[in-house]
C-alpha cells in the first residue's frame, strides 16, 4: 500500500528533560496550525521482512489495571506509542477506535501506550476528543516499552500476529479504518495461530 502523502512524526527527546521544551514547542504549533493541516492521513504499512517476537511488557491503564503483551497471544494486537502534545496522533485516535468497535469481538486488540505522561492529564485530554477511545490506554512513563520497541518518533504503531510477532510498522499518523488496514487486520486475524513464533 502506497500513499503519497507524508508522514508527520514527532521524535523523542534524546535526553533527560528535553521532554517538556518539545512538548511547550508542539503546543505551540498545535495553535499556529489549521486543524485541516494534520486531517490528511495515509494508510500505508510498512511489512517486515521478517516477523520479529514483540519484546513482552506489562502496563498499567488509567484505573490501575495491568495488561500483559505475552497474555494476548492468539489475538491480533495493535500497539500504538503516542502522547497528548503530538497532532498526528490525536487525528487517528477516531480511526483507531473505529477499527476497534469493528474488529475487538474477533480477536483484535488496540493497546495505546502513551509516553512521559500521567493518568490524570491523559483522562482530561481524553475528554477534549469527539470520541472517548473505549481500548485501553497505559502508561510507560519511564519509556522503557518504547525503547525496547525502538520506537524513534510519535506516533508509531506496531501490528502483531497471533504468534506474538510484529508483522506491520507505521511511523506518523495513519487512517487505520481504511479498507486495506482492515483487510490486512481481517487476514491477521483469519490466519491459523498455530505455528510456533
Amino acid at each position: 500500500m502506497k500513499t503519497r502523502s507524508k508522514p508527520f512524526i514527532v521524535h523523542r527527546p534524546k535526553r533527560p528533560g528535553a521532554d517538556r521544551l518539545v512538548t511547550a514547542a508542539l503546543l505551540l504549533a498545535a495553535w499556529l496550525v489549521p486543524a485541516a493541516a494534520w486531517a490528511v492521513l495515509g494508510h500505508s504499512l510498512s511489512r517486515l521482512p521478517v516477523p520479529v517476537t514483540a519484546p513482552d511488557f506489562t502496563l498499567e491503564d488509567m484505573d490501575g489495571k495491568s495488561y500483559t503483551l505475552s497474555s494476548l497471544r492468539g489475538k491480533v494486537v495493535m500497539v500504538n506509542f503516542w502522547a497528548t502534545w503530538c497532532p498526528p496522533c490525536r487525528e487517528e485516535i477516531p480511526s483507531m477506535e473505529t477499527v476497534y468497535q469493528a474488529l475487538h469481538k474477533k480477536g483484535f486488540i488496540v493497546l495505546a501506550i502513551n509516553q512521559w505522561e500521567t493518568p490524570d492529564h491523559v483522562f482530561s485530554y481524553m475528554g477534549q476528543l469527539e470520541v472517548f477511545p473505549s481500548f485501553p490506554i497505559l502508561f510507560d512513563r519511564d519509556s522503557h516499552v518504547s525503547e525496547a520497541f525502538g520506537v524513534k518518533g510519535l506516533p508509531t504503531t506496531l501490528i502483531i500476529d497471533k504468534q506474538g510477532r510484529v508483522v506491520y510498522r507505521a511511523i506518523g499518523g495513519r487512517n487505520f479504518n481504511h479498507p486495506e488496514v482492515r483487510k490486512l487486520i481481517r487476514q491477521l486475524i483469519d490466519a491459523p495461530d498455530s505455528h510456533s513464533p
